[in-house]
Order: C-alpha cells, then structure tokens, then sequence
C-alpha cells in the first residue's frame, strides 16, 4: 500500500517537474519587450543609416516616449519611395536566427504603390510562444503634417503618433490625451489638438495662446476657451467622428481586400515560399485585386461626410457644428 502510493507520489512530482520545466521552457523563449525594443530600434537604426525615412512609431513610440507601459509589436513608417528598400532589409533581418516572412495571406505587398495609398504590409518573425509582428505604414492615417518632417530619432514625432491614435478602438484613447500633454510640456501648443479631458482642455488653452488655425481646426477649442459648459458634449462627439472615420476608411480597404486574399490563399496554398517568392506572388494578386487607393477612389469629402452622418446618428444634433476638420487629416494620400 505504501509502495504504490509512494510510486504514485513519485509519478506526481514528475508531473509537475515536466509542467514546470514546460512553462520555465517558455518562458525562457518568450520575447521580453527589452528584446522586442532592441531588436526593432536596431532595424529602423540601421534603415537610417542607409538613407531609407523610417520611423517607429505607435505602441512602441508610446512606451518611449513614457506614456504606455509596454506593447507586444511594432510600427513603423516608411517613406514610400524607399519601400523596395525596406523590404529587402526586412528580409535578411533575423531574430532568433529566424528570417521574417509576411503574415498570413491578408498582407498587401510592401510596394510604393499601394504604401501611398494607405495600405499597410504585415510581417512576421515566427518566435514561439508568440509571433513577432512588424506593421509598416507609408502613410500615417488621419496625419495633418508630412510624419517624415518631424522626427523624433528613430522614432515618429508627438504629434504623428497621438494622430494614428485617434481610431475607433478606446484602449488607444488615453495615450492621446497622455501625448498632448507631453508636448505642452514641451512648449508645442499643438498638444491642445490631443487632449480629451474637459478640465485639462480648458486649463491648457488658457495658458496658451491658440493660433487661429488650430481653432479652425479644431472649433471645440474656442468652447474652451469661453468655458462654455458644452465642451464635455462637443469632446464626445469629436470621439465619436474620429471612431466614425476611422471604421469608414476601414471598410473601404476591407472589400477588396477579400478577393485578394482568396487569390493569395489560392497561388501560395501550403508551399513553404521565401519572403521575396511571397512578395512576388502577392504582387500579382494585388495588381488584379487591390485598388491602390482606396480612400481616394471613395473621395476624401465623401468619406469625411459619410463620417459625419455615421456622427449625426449619435450625437445631438447641436454638437455637431464642433466637429473637426476632417479634411486635413488625409496628408499624402495619393
């Protein structure tokens, strides 16, 4: 009796051995944000060192600049003239000694063409437990200034990165107000253009003086100003048109982004490819699937109003007079 609970005590403990040598397995080979950090600072270190404008930005510019805690990817912007470039640097770049591929098969190609009209390419390292992911823009969405004229390093500025936060998922809206207030920090006014909060907006454009093109931008701003008790209202119902605007332009790159990934699916099947015998055959599906330019195909004015009516739905109707201007947040769309 003693000897086969014994036995089986044994069998337990080299149970939980196996599970714990599992997990510590794990963990080992999990890629720490340190890593993460280095290793993506380092390409985009290097991509500038070649002469190619690129810079980090979103989550992991969040982090940097002190406003998030940590992220799981990376994204990057990239001049859309230096995309070819880019490509090829990804390409060799390994982690891990493992060579990146694109993602799946709903990567667009990493080509000038489709990187000006808004389209992003998706790359990953396949670490274990979890995938490294790389997101490379051309365009900033929802930009009002050149991103590649204002750098921060090797990193996005501010302003660009507090912008592309600006979508219809809330867990980004904190680092927007979070960001605003950095640059007032830093003495850039434009910080009044990011913050949410009613209290901060009215304390931070009493201290500043606002040039008249952010408040045309921006006609929330002259509600704080006067300390008129709508601006709670009217900073709702600019997150609603940013929300709006956002899952509009989505869906306009959502279409035909279905047949291309059939037709991926379809030429890639099961073969294991190289990133540049992926890049081609994705080449091919795009030319016969992906419009280039989307938002410019739809028009800028008639996405702006097709967010605006999405906007009318759900906000009082004398709110919407302090909608912003978004007209000027197409910068660069070809």
């Amino acid at each position: 009796m003693s000897g086969n609970h014994s036995t089986s005590e044994g069998c337990g403990k080299a149970r939980v051995a196996l599970r714990t040598s599992a997990t510590a397995i794990k963990v080992q080979r999990m890629v720490a944000y340190a890593e993460l950090e280095s290793f993506f600072s380092g390409l985009v270190a290097t991509a500038q060192s070649r002469g190619i404008t690129c810079a980090i930005t979103s989550g992991m510019a969040c982090v940097h600049f002190g406003v998030a805690a940590t992220t799981k990817d990376c994204d990057v912007l990239c001049d859309v003239n230096k995309a070819e470039e880019f490509r090829m640097l990804i390409a060799g770049t390994t982690l891990r000694d493992l060579l990146p591929n694109y993602r799946g098969n709903i990567s667009p190609p990493l080509d000038a063409r489709w990187l000006c009209g808004g389209w992003t390419a998706h790359f990953t390292w396949k670490t274990k437990p979890e995938e490294t992911c790389l997101d490379v823009f051309g365009l900033a969405p929802r930009g009002s200034t050149p991103w590649e004229k204002e750098l921060a390093g090797i990193y996005a500025s501010h302003h660009t990165v507090a912008e592309m936060k600006l979508t219809n998922r809330e867990k980004d809206w904190p680092f927007v107000t979070a960001l605003g207030i950095k640059m007032l920090k830093a003495n850039d006014v434009r910080g009044c253009l990011h913050l949410y909060s009613p209290d901060a907006l009215t304390n931070a454009v009493r201290s500043h003086e606002i040039p008249p093109w952010m408040l045309d931008a921006r006609p929330a701003l002259r509600l704080a100003l006067q300390g008129d008790e709508r601006l709670e209202g009217a900073l709702h119902a600019e997150t609603v048109f940013w929300h709006q605007l956002d899952a509009c332009r989505i869906r306009l790159y959502e279409r035909p982004l279905r047949a291309y990934v059939n037709a991926v699916r379809k030429t890639l099947g099961k073969a294991t490819v190289s990133l540049a015998e992926s890049h081609n055959i994705r080449l091919g599906c795009a030319e016969s699937h992906l419009p280039p330019s989307p938002m410019r195909a739809h028009g800028l004015a008639r996405l702006v109003a097709d967010a605006r009516e999405a906007t009318a739905r759900l906000v009082h109707p004398s709110l919407m007079d302090w909608l912003p201007d978004g007209m000027i947040h197409f910068i660069g769309v070809a």
